[in-house]
């Protein structure tokens, strides 16, 4: 109650006063909006605006980028303004992103004539499903058992080299290519954007996808892993002819909006360009050592510079034969043929169904290319040129599939062929001078290291008994000595030299002496 002891102010008193209250708010006004105190371009420099502008279209930047990568997909027409970009997809559909050369002359000269690698990858859009992405991924693995989240469709790319899918990787594929040619790859989606939604009631929106690619060089190891480009887009993924029939309910919706709304849309474009983006983090999808599925995939798919297996060859195959030995008191074998020798056909035939295909590349270790050749018959496999199946399997599983479709085997080092000698066969011949002539049976035997050891166990396998009871191999010599088999004889063998097989009995133990004629 302390005002109320003051005595009472006069009327123009208290007026003066408000007046230089109120000019000292407006002058306080004019100090915050001044120039002084605020620059439009502080607030534009806001991440806000800074992501917003990034997801403008690459015409209104004025950096030009040394690639693009198009989609050929049609844009959402109901999109708005400065958002960015959204374009539907069938779930399984074939969709080709052009890999495009942006480079002006001089630019980049180092990877001018030489290949680049290229990673595609289908991520989540929501910074929430990023965090857990491990857990989705393996989550829709158990949901859908061998199947991919992304894929290449190879019969219609163009220009790429060594595509690669690892099986631990189900949404990543990767692949070289050379700039100054025309490129052009086509990826599958198999997962749809409502399978990862949280509360699946029906009706619900799907979660948006990203399409990123990252495009990296080689550094002085011949590893690709210098970053030069990465860009990406938004996607949703559909059923089958579920996008297209989103695309039509947007654009019969804009079209019944007033033309002041439709001025808020973008139009919708018949391409989608992906813009400039940062790399994708994990390290581990741009390292170039060789992985599980590529070993087979340049590692081999690997299609690798640590190409699968290039020593394992396959092997020939020996004929067998069912031969039945006993000993006469001679101490010499006796053999009956029993059956013909037998050779397992494990070559592809042309009316060989799909399934049967499968079968075929999966006994002969080409299963990370099985998905690549789902629904290729024998006879489409057959048609395929030695040319598409470097493309498709890189340079090492290339020759090596190509090899198993022709049925190639590796010819051996050496092949001879033997007989033993026994009593003269029940069939026989009349020369002209009425003297007969004894039938014998040879059977080849096939030698890839040349040494005595393998020998004995060939002729052992021959004749279905233990090497063990072979204690030494002889070779009749001059005025019928016996020589000492040994490595370097075999190796100094003709090839496809005839021998005929005698056995000695050893004095000394339960084995045998074998002779060759």
């Amino acid at each position: 109650m302390a005002w109320a002891l003051k005595l009472p102010l006069t009327d123009e008193v208290i007026e003066s006063g408000l007046v230089q209250d109120f000019d000292a708010s407006l002058s306080g006004i004019g100090q915050e909006l001044g120039a002084g105190a605020y620059s439009m371009s502080d607030v534009l420099a806001l991440p806000i605006f800074k992501q917003e502008e990034s997801n403008l279209p690459p015409d209104s930047e004025n950096k030009i980028l040394p690639f693009q990568y198009v989609l050929c997909a049609a844009t959402s027409p109901a999109v708005k303004l400065h958002d960015e970009t959204l374009t539907y997809l069938n779930q399984g559909q074939s969709y080709e992103i052009r890999m495009l050369d942006n480079r002006k002359i001089g630019e980049l000269p180092e990877i001018t004539g030489k290949m680049v690698k290229s990673i595609i990858r289908v991520v989540f859009h929501d910074r929430r499903l990023q965090y857990t992405e491990h857990q989705q991924l393996e989550g829709w693995r158990w949901n859908r058992p061998g199947d991919r989240i992304l894929d290449l469709d190879i019969p219609l790319s163009v220009g790429i080299i060594d595509p690669r899918s690892n099986p631990t990787q189900l949404n990543t594929v990767e692949f070289l290519w050379d700039p100054s040619k025309r490129t052009s790859v086509f990826i599958q989606v198999h997962c749809i954007s409502t399978e990862f939604t949280m509360r699946k009631h029906g009706g619900e929106k799907g979660v948006p996808f990203r399409v990123q690619i990252d495009t990296f060089k080689e550094n002085e190891n011949g590893e690709y892993t210098e970053h030069l480009h990465s860009a990406s887009c938004q996607i949703k993924v559909f059923k089958p002819k579920g996008a297209d029939r989103k695309q039509k309910t947007d654009r019969e919706k804009m079209e019944k909006r007033a033309p002041q709304e439709k001025e808020k849309y973008q139009p919708s474009y018949e391409t989608t360009i992906l813009t400039e983006c940062s790399p994708w983090p994990e390290v581990t999808y741009v390292n170039n050592s060789p992985s599980p599925g590529f070993n087979s995939t340049h590692n081999s798919f690997s299609i690798s510079e640590g190409n699968g297996s290039p020593s394992h060859q396959p092997e020939p195959v020996v004929p067998t034969a069912d031969v039945s030995l006993c000993v006469t008191p001679a101490g010499q074998f006796i053999g009956q043929i029993y059956g013909e020798a037998t050779q397992k056909s494990t070559n592809l035939l042309p009316t060989a169904t799909p399934q049967d295909a499968q079968q075929w590349l999966l006994r002969n270790r080409f299963s990370p290319f099985s998905r690549l050749f789902t629904n290729f018959s024998g006879a489409d496999l057959l048609k395929l040129t030695r040319e598409d199946v470097i493309q498709i399997c890189g340079p090492a599983d290339g020759i090596r599939l190509f090899n198993a479709l022709k049925g190639r085997v590796v010819r051996p080092r050496l092949t001879i062929y033997v007989c033993q000698e026994s009593q003269q066969s029940p069939d026989q011949s009349k020369h002209e001078n009425g003297d007969a002539a004894a039938f014998f049976v040879y059977h080849a035997i096939y030698l890839e290291e040349l040494t005595a050891t393998e020998l004995t166990e060939k002729i052992a396998q021959l004749f279905n008994i233990s090497p063990r009871q072979i204690n030494q191999i002889f070779k009749q010599g001059p005025t019928g000595i016996h020589v000492l088999v040994s490595d370097e004889m075999i190796q100094n063998f003709q090839d496809e030299v005839c021998f005929i097989l005698d056995t000695m009995k050893d004095e000394t133990s339960d084995g045998y002496h074998i002779i060759l004629k």
